[in-house]
């Protein structure tokens, strides 16, 4: 069966992700996937047993809207405990399906056509389509090498009258870079006395390493004014496939959000919400991950230092980008499907996340694996 009319599409360049495209050419070759951004072993055991508590307690039905009571709280008290930053959970936090989810709905409530949106390139692939689909227009700053920084001049002067909303993302994926204090108050110091929206994609908020501080948009009043922030339990307690995520932000702008997240999602995972509002109580569960992400990282680099591939540092997240200039000279999406077929291990090649499509030979791979797996992984490399 075919449809024969005609289809005008709203995203004429848009095909499958690269994390779709690479995870399938890693099971294809059957080779080791450190292409997406999953980790391979358990997550809590005790997380596990809250959820079917609550599930055999009869909590299978939907959750109110914004999300259940208890998550809400907790959330405000952790991000008070973090932050020294208050968020009322009864009319500034919303619980939705996942961090994806939170930015789409996003970009639906604020951008209208013709408005303008900053990206950070190499960006994460599900901004710039979110923001076509809603009839706004993209502009492309450039991070800036070495280091994957921020020149704030530059985009001083991409700002126009036009200009709806600024997207951050620290931790950063893909490069793994994290935002400091001075680039968060120049961004505080470019949107004031503005009507611009700042949406602050923090999903990596506890992935974060070198006793370094994330800045988030909630430590800076006047920038959290005027922002969205957004985490991802997924992401945080390595549960990727359950999908449940949280935005703060101020009363006035939640209000709009919610306004079209009903008729996104309307209820997020009931007995998901009961278990990670009792979970949360432990502040360890979230506070020990710097240091457990950091071994798997160092352990993953101290594996590869005899390798021909050059490391770039990478601060948060649980990426870690290499520099393959030295071994070849083909494009990265090549050279990515070459280490899947002929010596299966899969990536994710970097000018993905660059709207021009930007080719530094650079190579994404993820840590986020048990310790066999990154030696194995390592091995692979160093023989390449």
């Amino acid at each position: 069966m075919k449809y024969t009319g005609t289809i005008k599409t709203k995203l004429p360049r848009s095909g499958d992700s690269i994390f779709a495209v690479m995870s399938k050419y890693s099971i294809e070759h059957n080779a080791l996937n450190l292409s997406q951004g999953f980790p391979d072993f358990e997550i809590s055991g005790e997380l596990i047993d809250l959820v079917n508590y609550y599930m055999n307690q009869g909590h299978n039905q939907y959750a109110p809207m914004p999300g259940i009571p208890a998550l809400r709280k907790a959330i405000s008290k952790k991000v008070e405990n973090d932050h020294g930053i208050i968020y009322n959970p009864d009319t500034e936090i919303n619980i939705t399906a996942g961090a994806t989810q939170a930015l789409f709905t996003a970009f639906a409530t604020f951008v209208k056509d013709n408005d303008e949106v900053i990206v950070f390139d190499p960006a994460y692939d599900s901004y710039t389509p979110a923001v076509k689909i809603n009839g706004g227009t993209v502009k492309h700053a450039q991070m800036e090498m070495p280091g994957y920084t921020i020149d704030w001049q530059k985009v001083a002067r991409l700002i126009t009258s036009h200009t709806r909303m600024i997207v951050i993302n620290s931790p950063h994926n893909p490069t793994g870079t994290v935002l400091t204090e001075d680039d968060m108050l120049q961004l505080e110091r470019l949107t004031s006395n503005s009507d611009i929206i700042v949406l602050s994609d923090e999903v990596y908020e506890h992935l974060i390493f070198d006793n370094t501080q994330h800045q988030s948009v909630c430590r800076f009043p006047e920038l959290a004014k005027r922002s969205l922030a957004i985490g991802s339990f997924g992401k945080t307690f390595h549960a990727t496939g359950w999908k449940i995520g949280y935005v703060l932000a101020p009363e006035n702008l939640m209000k709009e959000f919610r306004k079209v997240h009903q008729w996104v999602v309307f209820a997020v995972n009931t007995p998901i919400q009961m278990a990670m509002a009792e979970y949360l109580a432990n502040e360890n569960t979230y506070k020990s991950l710097p240091a457990f992400y950091q071994q798997k990282r160092d352990l993953f680099v101290d594996l590869i230092k005899g390798s021909r591939f050059k490391i770039i540092p990478s601060h948060g997240t649980y990426f870690q980008c290499l520099d393959y200039s030295a071994i070849s000279d083909e494009g990265d999406l090549a050279f990515a499907k070459q280490l899947t077929a002929e010596h299966k291990i899969s990536s994710i090649p970097l000018s993905s996340f660059f709207n021009d499509g930007r080719d530094d030979k650079i190579l994404r791979f993820c840590f986020a694996k048990k310790e066999e797996t990154l030696k194995k992984a390592a091995e692979i490399l160093c023989k390449i």
